[in-house]
């Protein structure tokens, strides 16, 4: 089961709205102004840029090397610069922009070593690189224990797809050897304070179907989506997947 573009863009959002505070507590540490020239790299359908919106004095610049996503991402963000490019050949001069920036990017591509000395570069000196949430599927957590096997089929099924799913313990070595100063790392904090929305269930188990389609059979997968399900009405579900984040600035 293949997802369509609007399922993508409901995943995007949904993974925006989990580090909406992080992102502006790190927009804020790093002093990011209306006067600043801002990049996302692998920006999607806009779901980052969309936080923007209310400031149409600050420079946005998106790139994404799929066009149906900048289509997509035309109409929720159309006060952004839109390109499409390849994030290991960023289509910008040196010292392009203020802050350069990615979300739930940089597991899925072939040499984050090399996108982050591109964001490096493009990138003003004194200026700030961030990657904003890198997952680490290595890390996750599952409960009740019988839902655990979800966590290692995950795992193999993004490696088969060409993804790392343990980058999220790469991102400070990544950003000091490639050049960053003063670099920071962490890791965004769980909280299960309500049961999930049956939209948000949905949405999480359309995306792992998608995953795990020829991998694990239809039979295997409708049982355990009704365990978990089951188990967020019970009160007792537990889902952690850590989340690093890292930024630093140009020398």
């Amino acid at each position: 089961m293949s997802l369509k573009p609007i399922d993508w863009h409901r995943r995007y959002m949904q993974q925006a709205r989990w580090t909406r505070e992080l992102r502006r507590y790190l927009f804020k540490r790093a002093g990011i102004g209306s006067e600043n020239t801002l990049l996302e790299v692998g920006a999607g359908s806009g779901a980052v840029l969309s936080d923007f919106s209310d400031e149409p004095d600050l420079g946005v610049l998106g790139l994404d090397i799929d066009a149906e996503n900048l289509s997509m991402a035309s109409q929720y963000v159309p006060f952004s610069r839109l390109i499409q490019g390849d994030a290991h050949f960023l289509p910008f001069q040196t010292n392009a922009v203020h802050c350069c920036f990615c979300h739930y990017f940089l597991l899925w591509v072939s040499d984050p070593a090399r996108i982050v000395s591109e964001m490096l570069r493009v990138t003003k000196s004194g200026g700030v690189v961030m990657a904003l949430a890198e997952p680490d599927y290595g890390g996750r957590i599952d409960f009740p224990l019988d839902l655990a096997q979800l966590g290692d089929w995950q795992i193999e099924a993004l490696k088969q797809q060409g993804a790392d799913p343990l980058i999220g313990r790469q991102l400070a070595g990544l950003f000091t050897n490639q050049g960053c100063v003063d670099v920071e790392t962490g890791v965004l904090g769980g909280e299960w304070k309500k049961i999930p929305s049956l939209d948000e269930l949905n949405n999480e188990w359309a995306v792992l179907e998608s995953d795990l389609s020829g991998l694990i059979s239809t039979i295997i997968l409708e049982d355990y989506k009704d365990k978990d399900f089951k188990a967020w009405k019970r009160g007792e579900r537990i889902l952690y997947v850590p989340t690093f984040y890292s930024w630093g600035r140009v020398p």
